[in-house]
Parts: C-alpha cells; structure tokens; sequence
C-alpha cells in the first residue's frame, strides 16, 4: 500500500469520528416551564465533553501525520498497528455520549467517566504502540535516520500522556467531574503553543 493511500484513509476514519461528536449535541425541547437558554445551560456536560473530545482527535490527528510523516512507506505491522489505533478513536464519540448523558446522573456516572478516560487511555496507549513500532522495530522505514537518543525522545513525549490517562481513569471511582477536569486539561495543554511548538519539532 501506498504512503499516501494509507495516509488517506487514516484521515477519513479521523474526520469521521470528530464529526460524528457533534451528533451528541441536542437542541432542547420547547418548554413552557422553562426558557430555550436554561435548556441549553442545562446541557453543559454535553458541551465539555464535545469540546474536549474534539481537541483531543484533533491533535491525534496532527500527531498521527507527523509520525507517517517520518515514513518512507508503511508495512503490514504498520498497517495493522494503525488499524488497531483508528479503532480506539472511531470509538471515542461513543465514549464521549456515554459521559455527556450520565455525568450528572445518581447512578452510572463513575462508570461512564471511567468509559471516557479509559477510551482516552487505549487510544494514547495504541498511538505510543505504534510509534514506538515506527521508531524502533522499523527505523530502517524512516525517511531520515534518527539517531537512538532522538528516537527516545520523542517515544518519551508520546507516553507521556499515559499517566495522567490512567490517573483519570482510576479517579473514575471517586469524582466524574475530576475525570473530566484531568481529560480536559490535557486536551488544552497538547493545544497550547509550548505543545505544539514540540511536535513541529519532530517533523
């Protein structure tokens, strides 16, 4: 398969998945007990969890080019790898819905901010699987031969969301909300220019 086919495809089932979000975003119901902006006021968690949701595929999607970008041609590992990779993001607007219905909810809620998180923490656990894949296993693969230590490095930069994805998903059980306040602050921080300004170094 072709660099550009395999690129391709990657950024359909991509931008899929960063559309089908918004489906989780509902206009409310007419209400005569209760104004058009106390519905959508009421719809908050729906908001957060598009909002953070989006950030977050799309800066998988801007990761994702860099590291095919240190391609010179994908194998069938590769391949398999990223398939593995897209299945963990097609399945985020599931995820996503799932913590917007029941985050303020009596029952449910903690298990749904650990769906959320923990979808979040696959998806960050398969991208770092196949770059590491990318780095080493196929560095013969690279355009430009990096040296050990640059590889290294930017393997560290890709696991280093791990963390924080797995302390989300185990705070599950105590706070939804702080599920989400961690999810959230790491979309804005890989969304920051200081983030951004690291992964353009790599290309």
């Amino acid at each position: 398969m072709s660099k550009g086919r395999f690129e391709s495809f990657s950024d359909g089932v991509i931008a899929v998945a960063i559309t089908l979000l918004v489906l989780n975003l509902r206009v409310p119901a007419p209400s005569a007990h209760r104004s058009l902006l106390h519905g959508l006021t009421h719809q908050w968690p729906a908001y957060a969890a598009y909002a953070t949701s989006f950030i977050t595929i799309g800066i998988i999607w801007i990761n994702h080019h860099v590291m095919v970008g240190r391609l010179s041609r994908p194998d069938h590992a590769i391949m398999m790898l990223n398939l593995v990779l897209l299945l963990t993001i097609a399945v985020l607007p599931f995820a996503t819905n799932v913590m917007a219905t029941y985050l303020t909810q009596p029952h449910g809620e903690k298990l749904a901010a650990a769906v959320y998180a923990g979808a979040f923490l696959l998806m960050s656990l398969a991208f770092a699987t196949l770059n590491r894949h990318i780095l080493f296993a196929k560095a013969h693969l690279l355009t430009v031969q990096l040296p050990a230590q640059e590889r290294r490095r930017i393997l560290l930069r890709t696991i280093s969301g791990l963390v924080p994805y797995a302390i989300a998903t185990a705070l599950a059980a105590v706070s939804p909300y702080i599920t989400l306040a961690i999810c959230a602050g790491l979309a804005a921080f890989y969304a920051t220019p200081l983030a951004s300004s690291a992964t353009r170094s790599q290309e």
